[in-house]
C-alpha cells in the first residue's frame, strides 16, 4: 500500500485487560505467611457488609466501628483457622455477630435514643410482616430489630440485609437449618407483632384526633 493510501489511519491498540481479583483463599494463604497487604484487601473487600451487620445488630454507628475494627483484629489473629474452600465472608460474618452478641449480653440494652421516625400505613394486601421486613433505612426496623432476642436478630439481617441462604445462614451461626428456619420464623411473628401494635395505636391516634 502506498506511503499516501496510509494517511487517515490510526492505529487502535486495546486497552491492557483488567487483572481479575485475587480469590478470598488465596488472600488468606498470602496473609497467612505474612503480607499484610492481602489482609488489606480483604479488610476493604468485606468492610460494608461486616459493618452493616454489626450496625443492625448493636443499633449505633459507633458501636458498630468498634464491632467492625474489632472483627478485623480477631480475624487477622485467627486466620490459621480459616478452612480454604469456605465462604470467607461467611467466616468473617461469624466472627462480628459473636461480638455483637457477647456485647449485647454484657449491656443487655441497646441504646435507641436518636431512633425517631414515623410509622408508614402498609400498602393494600401488605402484611405487617412485610412491612417491617421491606422498610429499608427506616428507623422503625431499628427500633424493632432491637425488641427481638439476639439470636433472633442475627438471623433476620442475615437473611434480609445480607440476602444469605439458609445453608449460608447455617455456616455463619453454627447452627443446623432448621434452626435457622425456626429462628427466622419465629423473628417475623415478633417483628410483625410490633409491627401490629403500633398500627394500632397510631389508627386510634387518628381516629380520636
Amino acid at each position: 500500500m502506498a506511503r499516501g493510501a496510509m494517511r487517515g489511519f490510526t492505529t487502535v491498540v486495546d486497552p491492557p485487560a483488567k487483572e481479575a481479583p485475587a480469590p478470598d483463599d488465596l488472600l488468606v494463604a498470602r496473609a497467612c505467611e505474612g503480607d499484610t497487604e492481602s489482609f488489606a484487601i480483604l479488610a476493604e473487600r468485606y468492610k460494608r457488609p461486616v459493618y452493616n451487620l454489626a450496625y443492625r445488630m448493636l443499633g449505633n454507628a459507633a458501636d458498630a466501628e468498634d464491632a467492625a475494627q474489632e472483627t478485623f483484629v480477631r480475624a487477622y489473629t485467627r486466620l490459621h483457622s480459616y478452612q480454604p474452600g469456605a465462604r470467607f465472608g461467611s467466616w468473617l460474618l461469624a466472627i462480628t455477630s459473636h461480638w455483637c452478641i457477647d456485647n449485647l449480653r454484657r449491656r443487655r440494652t441497646v441504646s435507641l435514643e436518636a431512633v425517631q421516625g414515623t410509622l408508614p400505613l402498609p400498602a393494600p394486601g401488605e402484611y405487617p410482616e412485610e412491612l417491617a421486613v421491606r422498610a429499608e433505612g427506616r428507623m422503625e426496623v431499628q427500633r424493632w430489630l432491637a425488641t427481638l432476642p439476639e439470636s433472633y436478630r442475627l438471623v433476620l439481617i442475615l437473611r434480609y440485609w445480607h440476602e444469605l441462604s439458609y445453608n449460608e445462614i447455617s455456616e455463619t451461626i453454627g447452627q443446623p437449618v432448621s434452626t435457622v428456619r425456626m429462628r427466622l420464623f419465629r423473628a417475623r411473628q415478633s417483628l410483625g407483632k410490633s409491627c401490629r401494635q403500633e398500627l394500632s395505636l397510631r389508627e386510634a391516634a387518628l381516629v380520636g384526633a
